[in-house]
């Protein structure tokens, strides 16, 4: 099964663990030097339509993933042991 990035942004990802969802696929991460994905991310929510910046991304390894389907990505994770990045504040960060 071939799927373009387009495709991807569309789908919901599952945990397998708890069957509660993650979010959609909001960008990924490739390694350049041997053109392979190596993550999926998904953005966190807005804190207060976006004043106060967003939660902490969601960066699912490559490895995790259990199933693409068509509408829905099932991955075998859990959002404790998630490894996250967010280095932009809200507006706040100024102050």
């Amino acid at each position: 099964m071939n799927c373009r990035l387009v495709e991807l942004r569309n789908k919901e990802v599952i945990s397998c663990d708890n069957g509660c969802r993650i979010g959609c696929v909001d960008d990924l991460e490739v390694d350049t030097t041997n053109a392979e994905v190596k993550a999926l991310i998904i953005y966190g929510r807005l804190k207060l339509l976006g004043i106060l910046g967003r939660k902490d991304d969601c960066i699912i390894p490559w490895e995790n993933i259990a199933l693409i389907g068509e509408d829905t990505i099932l991955v075998n994770f859990s959002l404790q042991n998630a490894r996250k990045h967010r280095k932009k504040g809200g507006f706040f960060k100024f102050f």
